[in-house]
């Protein structure tokens, strides 16, 4: 388990596992008032949390699929990455593609943080790439079955 550093400056409990294969940690609107969210309007949504990461990982945050499938509202740059040097508010870029208002009240669930592990990359340019049975093929070509 990796320990994280965490500066609450709102009135939310910390993020926490619901259960315990859970990956996912919900975080919490941190409001003084309500926002209502208007049908394709997007707003961040302040959580009140400051995190230090570890060298080699990110926090991704998701959306919520309850919230996705009852009510259209979703993190619009998903996942949205917090690197291991930022040290701001995590807040939640939310978006309402449903066609009715939605008002995200103090202490809403608003989305799910996930920590992982990553690698970062050196790129070699070479004149060529090894050749493989799918080759360039993409976007749909192995078919539907």
């Amino acid at each position: 388990m990796v320990k994280i550093k965490v500066i609450n400056k709102g009135h939310q409990p910390l993020p926490q596992y619901a259960t315990p294969q859970s990956a996912g940690m919900d975080l919490r609107a941190n409001l003084t008032e309500s926002i209502v969210l208007k049908p394709l309007e997007r707003c961040l949504v302040p959580t009140g949390l400051f995190i230090a990461l570890p060298e080699g990982y990110e926090a991704q945050v998701r959306p919520r699929s309850g919230l996705a499938l009852k009510k259209g509202i979703t993190v619009l740059n998903a996942p949205g990455t917090i690197d291991a040097d930022y040290r701001g508010e995590v807040g939640v870029l939310l978006v309402n593609l449903s066609q009715e208002d939605f008002v995200i009240n103090d202490g809403e669930r608003v989305a799910q943080m996930i920590i992982a592990r990553h690698e970062t990359a050196d790129f070699i340019e070479v004149a060529e790439l090894d050749e493989t049975e799918r080759g360039a093929g993409g976007y749909g070509h192995t078919g539907v079955k």
